[in-house]
């Protein structure tokens, strides 16, 4: 087994690393350190997000660094400010024994004037996001003509988050002969092509399979309906009492949803995405590695960069577009050597994605089922009973009040006071899971009961918008789901008129639709809505079963005196509806009637 004090470090960082417990290197550390430590030429290395890629440059770049110059020796290049933080939090915990050795960190999000008193002072290492550095170059605030190293960390996600201008921007600045090192997870062509244009005949290395996860990860998905992932995603953290991981989402407005239900519900959860300003995240990033918080609920932007050990689970909540984005995320958990779970929530139209993932992760992600009530139960209720078998008794403290504990209780019987014990606890597990349903798509039989199938209620909305402001239903429906009402949600029967339209949609959302949608706009024109009252002699909600079949018009039975030609064929004729008819507008009219 190879050892740091094999590969030729000074007295100085071994000091550092046995402060750290660091004995044995990583792959990517054991084929990068002694290379680096021996060669002054460029390097590309390969390897996956938490494979201890920070010391396999850090150690030799320190190593290599005069401390008693105050001038720029190395530059540090990374995606996020919350990489850039921790890329120098764990330099100056390298470097703890170096005197003198300075490292300052460049990023946006923060105040200039700070960081440009820092430079000032003095560093010989920067680590940087590239549009502040960009910037810094250019007012002059930083030099680079003494640099000897540049990395490029995660040069991948650098280029996918639009920052190719600035990175050849600063390339322009550094020195020709200086030692260029590239790590990164994939190499598309942008990254094959960066390196081409500013590297000289790098020497590659590669730590594992590229582009495919770690063995000590655990893959499984789950499969419900696209409105059940909230349901599932509580029953998953509920079957692991010591859960402690990040739930990623698509979109910053998900996130916080997401973050907002499950701290409403009981959860030690928090957000992190792009809204935040650096003090919340901060804030949030420190609840979460202190383990206050066991749930971040995450962008993939805003999680770069996070470096937390221990993390036990990464959870996608929606099947990730770009399979490489999945493997980023499942590097997270199972790090030094650990294990840990890695999970996608899917629902039947993402079964493609998933089947794109395991084709690039290289193995078979696992069906696993949606627990039940009674296994949660059971889980949580074991779980309990271990926490109180382990309980450490201080019989000096207690002792003094056991007496009165014992008449308070002494009518109960031994059966009865653990009854009563475990209930204190577990009343809400019990409660809440009473009568959950079953959310496992694959339990399902194929055709359902009549009487098991499910029914929407619809509520009805009349908008001033219609067939003169270039409506359709098509663009309606679009419209509507642009708004993000909820994942999925029903869009019953709609009727384009000139000047209005009516269209029903779930009536479970009706309070959410109603003020999303006056506060949109189509084509410039402000929509307002409001809910029809429906008639006496009618029904308060129209109810349509859900059936594949009726998803579609069928306008080839109609008849041409039909006097609703957008009814479904499920609807009565007139008996149903709710709200007055008014005659539509001539056809010929519908486009150009400005």
């Amino acid at each position: 087994m190879t050892h740091f004090n094999d590969m030729g470090l000074p007295p100085s960082i071994l000091s550092a690393c046995t402060d750290m417990n660091f004995v044995s290197p990583t792959a990517i550390q054991e084929l990068t350190i002694p290379w680096l430590m021996e060669n002054d030429g460029d390097l590309i290395a390969l390897a996956q997000t938490g494979t201890g890629k920070t010391a396999a440059f850090g150690f030799p770049i320190l190593s290599k660094t005069d401390s008693n110059r105050k001038v720029i020796q190395a530059l540090i290049l990374c995606p996020t400010r919350e990489l850039c933080l921790q890329i120098t939090r764990d330099l100056d915990e390298y470097s703890k024994y170096i005197p003198n050795l300075k490292t300052c960190a460049v990023y946006g999000g923060a105040p200039m004037f700070k960081q440009k008193e820092q430079l000032n002072r003095g560093s010989q290492v920067v680590v940087g996001t590239p549009g502040r550095v960009f910037d810094f170059l250019k007012q002059g605030v930083l030099k680079l003509e003494n640099i000897q190293s540049l990395v490029l960390d995660e040069a991948d996600e650098m280029l996918n988050m639009g920052f190719k201008e600035e990175l050849f921007g600063i390339m322009d600045f550094c020195p020709k002969d200086k030692q260029t090192m590239l790590f990164s997870a994939t190499m598309p062509n942008d990254v094959a092509t960066l390196a081409k244009t500013f590297m000289v005949s790098p020497h590659r290395i590669s730590a594992g399979k590229q582009n495919q996860g770690a063995e000590n990860i655990e893959h499984f998905y789950y499969k419900v309906h696209a409105k059940d992932k909230y349901k599932a995603l509580k029953r998953i953290a509920d079957m692991s009492p010591n859960i402690y991981g990040i739930i990623f989402c698509r979109t910053r407005n998900e996130t916080q949803e997401i973050a907002d239900k499950l701290q409403h519900d009981g959860y030690n959860a928090d957000a992190l995405h792009g809204d935040l300003s650096q003090g919340q995240r901060e804030l949030v990033m420190s609840r979460f590695r202190s383990k206050y918080v066991r749930l971040l609920v995450a962008t993939d932007v805003a999680a770069r960069g996070l470096d937390v050990d221990d993390l036990t689970h990464i959870i996608n909540y929606n099947a990730p577009t770009e399979t490489d984005v999945y493997i980023h995320r499942s590097g997270r958990t199972g790090r030094a050597g650990k294990s840990g779970i890695s999970i996608i929530i899917v629902h039947s139209k993402e079964m493609s994605q998933l089947k794109a993932i395991e084709n690039r992760l290289g193995r078979e992600i696992t069906y696993a089922h949606v627990p039940n009530g009674r296994e949660i139960c059971e889980i949580q209720l074991l779980k309990f009973i271990d926490t109180v078998d382990n309980v450490d008794v201080d019989e000096t403290q207690i002792n003094s009040f056991l007496d009165v504990v014992y008449t308070k209780l002494e009518h109960l019987s031994r059966e009865d006071l653990i009854k009563r014990f475990v209930s204190v606890e577990f009343n809400r597990f019990l409660t809440y899971y009473k009568d959950a349903l079953d959310l496992d798509l694959t339990r399902e039989t194929k055709v359902k009961p009549l009487q098991q199938q499910v029914d929407y209620i619809f509520a009805a909305f009349k908008l001033n918008i219609g067939a003169q402001h270039g409506l359709t239903k098509r663009d309606l429906m679009r419209h509507v789901n642009r708004l993000k009402i909820t994942a999925g949600i029903e869009i019953g029967h709609i009727e384009i008129m000139s000047d209005h339209s009516i269209m029903e949609l779930d009536s479970e959302y009706q309070d959410q639709a109603l003020k999303l949608l006056n506060k949109s706009n189509y084509r410039g024109q402000n929509i307002t809505a409001k809910v029809l009252i429906p008639k006496d002699d009618a029904p308060d909600r129209r109810r349509f079963e859900k059936k594949p079949a009726e998803k579609t018009w069928d306008r080839k039975s109609e008849s041409k005196s039909s006097d609703q030609p957008w009814e479904r064929k499920t609807v009565k004729k007139s008996s149903d509806q709710p709200w007055e008819k008014r005659s539509r507008a001539p056809k010929k009219n519908y486009r150009n009637d400005k």
